[in-house]
């Protein structure tokens, strides 16, 4: 079985959206950090059904989730989530090379 791990930036990008969405709906928050853990799996069941973004870095691929995008690193042994954050910013400028082994 592929193991899934996310980075400690990954980790912290959950923690600031679920913050984030706390401030108008503490629910909901809960509910959504539930819903973008649970696309982790479902990208480890097909890793090459996702977009690679070479813009990103080398062997990132993508999945979109509502608004945010799942970027991720996959090998036969691991998918890596790198980073979770919201499609409007400018991506490439937050993501770098370096992310992807963090």
């Amino acid at each position: 079985m592929i193991r899934l791990t996310l980075t400690p930036l990954a980790e912290q990008d959950l923690e600031a959206i679920g913050d984030y969405i706390a401030a108008d709906n503490p629910i909901r928050a809960v509910s959504f950090i539930r819903e973008l853990r649970a696309q982790c799996p479902r990208i480890a069941a097909n890793p090459p059904g996702y977009r690679l973004r070479p813009e990103l870095g080398d062997d990132i691929r993508s999945s979109a989730y509502g608004n945010y995008v799942i970027s991720f690193v996959a090998s036969p042994e691991e998918i890596t989530i790198i980073r979770i954050l919201h499609g409007a910013p400018d991506i490439p400028a937050i993501l770098t090379p370096g992310d992807s082994v963090q």
